[in-house]
């Protein structure tokens, strides 16, 4: 029987369990941001349409994003107990092989959403549920199993590995986040979550595999806590804290490409390269960018910066805190377009993409080499866990945000009849304007200014705001005369615009659409017939309700996280300046 090894060899050669170690990640990866990446577009579009009930409405931007970002916090607030797991009682292998078959369950239950039993709902929570559990729980595990494998001999290989690491994880980012969008919108969910689920159980088996080739690092016991709370530990995790706080503001902007990214990309002209772009699907670029981007930072660069300054962890995360502020600018000039009206291309996002994805090598990939090093010998999965805890909290302050801009609303029929009058009156000017300017919505200020002589009962004057080039708002700010509140009476128009190129016989239905028709009959046809624009003229359709607005919303949402990154940008540099480092590597055998 093959001795089971429990430290490092003496060599500088790669250790042997590199490559299921780096195989297992890329088909976990694909599982993982093949269901993360449709979540937003499926809670939007499709949830809703997994009911009986023909009658309920889906669920709004702000929400969906919020839940988005709460599930991310649970994924990366859960690697606290896969650490305790694997440094105390198990070992990193076999928490990692444990919680994997608990990440499969949660695969399987999202796939058997709309199936009876539960409601969608129950099952998509549950299924995330269990994903954030056994995703959350090895997260840490696995990294800290990648350095466990070197000792001091072939530590110079450790920054190559955790690169190739990393472009594991983005080769099954990229490949998942093109097709499983494509699945959602052509097969429908069950096969869109489905096929991610068999990518996880593919993972495990790989890992299980590598099971005799792998160093097994002993969990250490009572001896784990000993060192975590003695002085060494508690001053290790403390000065890591710090870092990870700045880092932290990092992924409250950077997780927004598979959110409010996501939304944006909806109003711009996803032609692309000849290609139609589904939203989801443009969240490819980041994986394909990183790829690319590793080696030329490896090695074109980085020795290149050396060679102007001492090119230290902390250095590299600084700079690539200030790109973030770049990259996200970009996104809140390109929504600043469309709340102008405009429909700008899709290209311009992924121009974005390009420096989000540069801020990640430098900050990211960092900060997973220098969490490993700097973590004392018996509290690397621990250390690894905090570094996933600044994730955490990074979407905890997005989710909340979004949770806090939402503004309830409800029904008065009573209130909305003795306004519509008003209401309708100031549609009536929009739509004169709007035919006048060549089918053209007036932007916010000028249409203010068309419907200023309208005032509600309460002597308030109407509000106008262009939402897209095909969206608008009136708005009467109701008995509290404050805009912007649960007592607004809102009015929303979306006007569906005619296709010369409309064929309906010949355009095959999505799955999306084939639910609609089947939950409502001849009026889910014509529902879907207006949206493809198989109309013979502009046609308007409005919508009143009291409250359900966003108070932040347009670019004024995506310059409050600019304006928030570059202030934690600045405050950063003074950590690089009084942080110092020490290492911890294993010792060999």
């Amino acid at each position: 029987m093959k001795k089971i090894l429990t430290a490092p060899r003496s060599t500088s050669k790669l250790p042997l369990g590199i490559p299921y170690i780096v195989g297992n990640e890329a088909a976990e990866r694909f599982s993982f941001y093949g269901m993360k990446g449709i979540l937003v577009i499926f809670m939007t579009k499709y949830l809703h349409i997994l009911s009986d009930n023909p009658n309920l409405s889906s669920m709004n931007n702000a929400a969906a994003i919020e839940r988005y970002h709460d599930f991310t916090t649970w994924v990366y607030l859960t690697p606290i107990l896969g650490a305790l797991l694997a440094d105390t009682i198990l070992g990193k292998y076999k928490t990692i092989i444990s919680l994997s078959l608990i990440y499969c369950l949660g695969h399987l239950a999202l796939a058997c959403m709309g199936a009876g039993g539960l409601s969608p709902e129950g099952w998509m929570l549950s299924g995330l549920a269990l994903i954030s559990i056994g995703s959350g729980g090895i997260k840490p595990c696995v990294s800290a199993h990648v350095g466990d494998q070197f000792g001091k001999s072939n530590a110079h290989l450790l920054t190559k590995v955790f690169g190739w690491f990393y472009i594991s994880i983005n080769v099954g980012a990229f490949i998942s986040t093109l097709l499983t969008p494509w699945l959602l919108e052509w097969y429908g969910p069950h096969w869109a979550f489905g096929i991610p689920g068999v990518l996880m159980a593919i993972a495990t088996f790989l890992f299980w595999m590598g099971r005799k080739t792998f160093v097994h690092i002993p969990p250490q016991g009572m001896g784990f806590l000993k060192e975590t709370f003695s002085g060494v530990g508690l001053k290790a995790i403390a000065k890591l804290s710090i870092i990870f706080s700045f880092v932290a503001v990092f992924w409250a902007l950077f997780d927004q490409t598979g959110s409010s990214w996501v939304i944006q990309a909806e109003d711009l002209n996803r032609y692309w390269l000849g290609i139609h772009w589904l939203p989801s699907q443009i969240q490819a670029i980041n994986p394909i960018m990183i790829i690319l981007l590793v080696p030329i930072f490896n090695f074109i660069i980085y020795p290149f910066l050396d060679k102007i300054t001492i090119l230290t962890p902390l250095r590299k995360v600084s700079i690539g805190l200030f790109i973030m502020v770049i990259g996200f600018s970009m996104i809140a000039i390109l929504q600043q377009w469309i709340d102008q009206g405009y429909e700008p291309s899709i290209g311009w996002q992924i121009i974005a993409y390009a420096i989000l994805t540069s801020s990640e090598v430098m900050v990211s990939i960092t900060c997973l080499e220098f969490a490993y090093t700097q973590a004392p010998k018996s509290m690397k999965s621990v250390i690894m866990a905090i570094f996933l805890m600044s994730v955490a909290l990074g979407n905890y302050f997005t989710a909340g945000v979004n949770s806090f801009i939402q503004i309830p609303s409800h029904s008065n029929s009573s209130l909305i009849e003795s306004e519509q009058n008003i209401i309708n009156l100031a549609l009536k000017k929009i739509k004169g304007n709007f035919t006048q300017n060549n089918n053209i919505l007036p932007k916010t200020p000028m249409g203010n200014n068309i419907i200023s002589n309208f005032k509600d009962s309460w002597g308030s004057p109407l509000k106008y705001r262009l939402v897209n080039r095909n969206t608008f708002r009136i708005t009467s700010l109701g008995t509290d005369q404050e805009y912007m509140t649960e007592n607004d009476i809102v009015l929303t128009c979306n006007i569906n615009r005619p296709n010369t190129n409309f064929n309906l016989e010949n355009k095959p239905y999505t799955w999306r659409e084939k639910r609609i028709i089947e939950l409502k009959g001849e009026n889910g046809k014509l529902e879907i017939e207006k949206k493809r624009g198989g109309i013979k003229k502009i046609e308007f359709q409005t919508a009143t309700i009291i409250g359900g607005q966003t108070k932040l919303e347009g670019a004024d949402y995506f310059w409050f996280f600019t304006k928030l990154m570059f202030g934690t940008a600045i405050a950063f540099v003074f950590v690089t300046i009084f942080y110092k480092p020490k290492e911890y590597l294993h010792d060999e055998e």
